[in-house]
């Protein structure tokens, strides 16, 4: 009886090492995936110690795996999958099998897409998008400010540290940006950046697949999604593909050495910075090194730069994309530094996204101050080197510095408003300059209102130019509220906290109570302004003119064949006395106007009269 004891013993612990030996599947990735799309296949990569020694079957009508992908790490599998056309939506086992042990099986799911999600129309001229820092814009939930296992805690002592703003503090508060008159919401990224400090921002994703729980979950995310398109608003996706963080749960277990850009091919195995030289890569005359410490570089030393091109990367990030289009139901997408990942990727990753989704939009970061650097990268845009991107839209960057410099600046013959006339004739190099996204400030720059010296009259200049040129309006939150950023620049005093948007908080931005009387003004001219605009199809579509600038004074007009409004900025600082007859091509046969923020009536047969340092809108009657 003693022996028997001894061998059961033996067969419980052999049985317990086989079961520690088991693969266990950490991650399975797109975790489900729809029927529908117009490139049927879908590559799921699965993770899970040595899983490279299974083999995947899946029996279910319509859906075929035509490929297993074995790579240099023994703990991951690709699997290239087939779903036909007509297969039914519907769960299944992947069941993953290896001689003389048991299978292991994993749930999967096909789903079907959302009626016309293909037809979903992204942000366009008629939008005017708020950008939203979320952990510094309202505290929705105290209860996930700071989360186990996750060491960035809730510092809002810090300027750098977690503020405990998230998901449900931007629900909270969608009444106030739709009365504000906003359209589309971009919030900077969600994605979860378990990185040990200095984490707020989102640019250092640890998992592209799931929601920082400090901010939330996947489903609060489409049903903060769902819940803003109820109120007219879209969201849109902020994505990273150059890069993710320091502590993304593969960098300790790589599927292949070449995964990112400190491979031998590049760097042997070092670590570079990259050169931020970004014209290198349009450059006819760059050398080969210069172009590749630009792309293959890293970013900083905690973002580690992705090589995609790597093919199962570079699918990776594709599906990764459409995935939360189709999941959370997106209105657009907007790409940080775009230039920065490799350009054949980008092509193709563009390209693949508004083939799924026509009406689709997505914006590129190209901060360059140089309008043919950013052209580049347009949709339609014949580049001399044979270079074809499928990217809609660009931050407009250098309009952006045209028109802060050219109100900031004294006026002189090559100075002030001239500048942004002639950023503006730089136009004809871009094959969509309708679809470019322009704004004052954003959440990578000084407050605009710091930038134009705190001087309310150029603050609304650069507001009703924003909202009344060619192009999609995007306005940083707190803008509203006259919101600064003194001193030098500093990322933390930028993206300060909304007043209002945490609990005890003795100023509240949304309700109006303890703002100065001139943030309340700034607000109401804002919303105003905003409420305008989105009803004026010829401030969405219409065609652009304008007039060189003269005498302190820049005019410009926005028509179609039903409308047209007029735009006057006057830097003078006294009443200036406007002759009409200059602008006879326009308004010839027009004798009568109405300023849209006064609701005055006025003569314009002769001459109009400015007040000092203003900005005049008005609707030709």
């Amino acid at each position: 009886m003693k022996q028997i004891r001894i061998l059961l013993a033996a067969a419980v612990i052999l049985c317990g090492g086989i079961a520690q030996a088991h693969p266990r599947l950490d991650h399975v990735e797109p975790p489900f995936w729809w029927v529908g799309f117009k490139t049927p296949e879908v590559q799921i990569l699965v993770h899970g110690t040595g899983i490279s020694d299974y083999s995947p079957k899946i029996n279910y009508s319509g859906v075929v795996i035509k490929k297993v992908i074995r790579v240099k790490s023994p703990n991951y599998l690709f699997i290239d999958v087939m779903i036909a056309a007509d297969t039914k939506a519907g769960r299944f086992d992947i069941t993953f099998s290896r001689a003389g042990s048991p299978d292991i099986t994993y749930p999967y799911e096909v789903k079907a897409r959302r009626k016309n999600s293909a037809a979903r129309k992204g942000f366009n001229q008629s939008d005017a998008i708020y950008l939203i820092t979320p952990d510094r814009f309202a505290n929705g939930n105290p209860d996930n400010d700071s989360v186990a296992g996750m060491a960035d805690k809730l510092d809002r002592a810090n300027k750098d540290g977690r503020h405990g703003g998230d998901i449900q503090g931007i629900m909270d508060h969608l009444d106030y940006i739709a009365r504000m008159g906003f359209t589309s919401i971009w919030i900077t990224p969600l994605l979860e950046n378990n990185q040990p400090e200095t984490s707020y921002h989102g640019y250092a994703i640890t998992d592209f697949y799931r929601i920082d729980q400090r901010f939330g979950s996947n489903k609060l995310y489409r049903k903060l999604v769902r819940t803003a398109r109820g109120k007219g608003i879209g969201v849109i996706m902020d994505m990273v593909a150059n890069h993710t963080g320091s502590k993304y749960w593969w960098m300790d277990d790589l599927p292949e050495d070449d995964w990112i850009n400190y491979a031998a091919e590049y760097f042997k195995g070092k670590y570079v910075n990259t050169s931020h030289r970004r014209t290198t890569i349009q450059d006819p005359y760059s050398a080969a090194g210069d172009r590749k410490l630009f792309s293959g570089g890293w970013f900083v030393k905690t973002m580690p730069d992705l090589n995609q091109r790597n093919p199962l990367l570079a699918n990776y990030l594709i599906q990764n994309a459409l995935w939360w289009i189709e999941y959370a139901g997106l209105s657009g997408i907007r790409m940080d530094t775009y230039p920065y990942s490799d350009m054949k990727f980008m092509a193709r990753w563009s390209k693949r996204i508004m083939t799924e989704y026509p009406d689709f939009n997505i914006v590129g970061e190209e901060w360059s101050l140089n309008p043919i650097t950013v052209s580049y990268w347009q949709r339609g845009r014949q580049n001399k080197n044979g270079y074809v991107s499928y990217l809609p839209s660009l931050m407009d960057f250098p309009l952006n510095d045209a028109l802060v410099t050219g109100l900031a600046s004294k006026e002189e013959w090559a100075k002030g408003l001239i500048g942004i006339y002639k950023m503006l004739a730089n136009d004809v190099i871009y094959p969509d300059p309708s679809n470019l996204v322009i704004f004052p400030d954003n959440h990578d720059m000084k407050r605009v209102f710091t930038q134009l010296h705190e001087d309310k009259d150029l603050y609304r200049m650069a507001m009703a130019f924003t909202l009344t040129m060619r192009g999609i309006p995007q306005i940083y939150y707190g803008t509203e509220i006259l919101k600064t950023s003194p001193g030098p620049k500093d990322d933390g005093i930028i993206r300060s906290d909304f007043p209002g948007g945490w609990a005890g908080d003795k100023v509240n931005g949304f309700t109006g109570r303890g703002l100065s009387p001139d943030q309340k003004a700034a607000q109401e001219y804002l919303r105003r302004l905003l409420n305008w605009r989105k009803g004026k199809a010829v401030i969405h579509s219409g065609k652009l003119m304008h007039y060189v600038p003269e005498n302190g004074v820049y005019v410009y007009f926005r028509y179609n064949d039903t409308d047209k409004v007029m735009v006057v900025l006057n830097k003078n600082k006294t009443a200036t006395d406007l002759k009409t007859a200059r602008f006879a091509e326009m308004l010839a046969g027009h004798t009568g106007a109405r300023n849209v923020m006064t609701g005055r009536e006025l003569d314009i047969s002769r001459q109009i009269t400015l007040a000092p340092r203003s900005a005049t809108i008005l609707e030709i009657e």
